[in-house]
């Protein structure tokens, strides 16, 4: 089989209503991919956003059954299954490891772990049945790799999210079913921004830490997602492409001079 996606090819997206979702959507679109989008969330609240180009049909990524359903819904829909799955399904809930509630940790890792693993692993499962090609992409995050006390419960998924990557990318390798992640850092819109609107300083300090003084547009990372699915990429599996402008090189206090 070859690697490379055909012209056309159908792209499938969970969490494709918020705002990191929506703009990845808008880049598979113009690359090509006929889009099929994902969500809990009705479109009402996208006003003035054009949702007509998209195939849409509603999804929890908790729930075993509505992966299913909306894989079915994909293939009699587009007459093929999606070569590319872009698990982008998230949420968070603020509290440290040990002050979360039980009910938040239980959640948090259903949506971003659980629900990561079923999106990819019956998407998969459509591509092995039909002897085609795919890619499945992770939205992770720097936290993954980055404690933050005040984010137990999501650090601990997008861990967790990172290495049901790696061993989708070893277990599908001979499949030509190529498996990456992105991971941001602070992002200037989806889950980042519900603490930004609470708190407006901290969009500013948040963006002083980093050390290219800048937070990431959702943009950024469409195009990350469009880079790791180019024909050219046969070789590119198991990696995680982190955008977080430095972040991650901060491993020592800064001193004075």
């Amino acid at each position: 089989m070859s690697q490379s996606l055909s012209d056309g090819a159908v792209a499938a997206l969970t969490g494709g209503y918020g705002d990191i979702g929506f703009a990845v959507a808008r880049k598979l679109r113009q690359a090509g991919f006929r889009v099929a989008l994902g969500d809990v969330k009705s479109g009402e609240h996208l006003a003035g956003r054009a949702l007509d180009e998209f195939y849409f049909h509603a999804l929890d990524v908790r729930d075993e059954q509505s992966v299913t359903s909306w894989f079915d819904a994909i293939g009699a829909h587009f007459g093929e299954p999606a070569a590319l799955i872009v698990a982008n399904a998230g949420i968070v809930r603020p509290g440290s490891a040990l002050d979360t509630p039980g009910r938040d940790w239980s959640e948090t890792l259903a949506v971003n772990l659980t629900g990561a693993w079923l999106t990819a692993r019956v998407g998969a499962q459509r591509l092995l049945a039909a002897g085609r090609p795919g890619r499945i992409v992770f939205i992770g995050s720097w936290t993954g790799h980055a404690p933050h006390v005040h984010l137990a419960a999501y650090c601990a998924a997008k861990a967790g999210l990172r290495m049901i990557m790696q061993c989708l990318a070893l277990e599908l390798a001979d499949k030509d079913i190529l498996v990456n992640e992105v991971a941001p850092g602070y992002v200037d819109a989806g889950l980042s921004a519900q603490f930004f609107r609470a708190d407006p300083q901290l969009a500013e300090q948040s963006r002083a830490v980093v050390p290219v003084h800048r937070l990431i547009d959702v943009e950024e990372i469409a195009s990350a997602v469009a880079y790791l699915c180019e024909p050219g990429h046969r070789n590119l599996t198991g990696n995680t492409l982190v955008i977080d402008g430095g972040l991650s090189l901060l491993r020592a206090p800064k001193t004075q001079r």
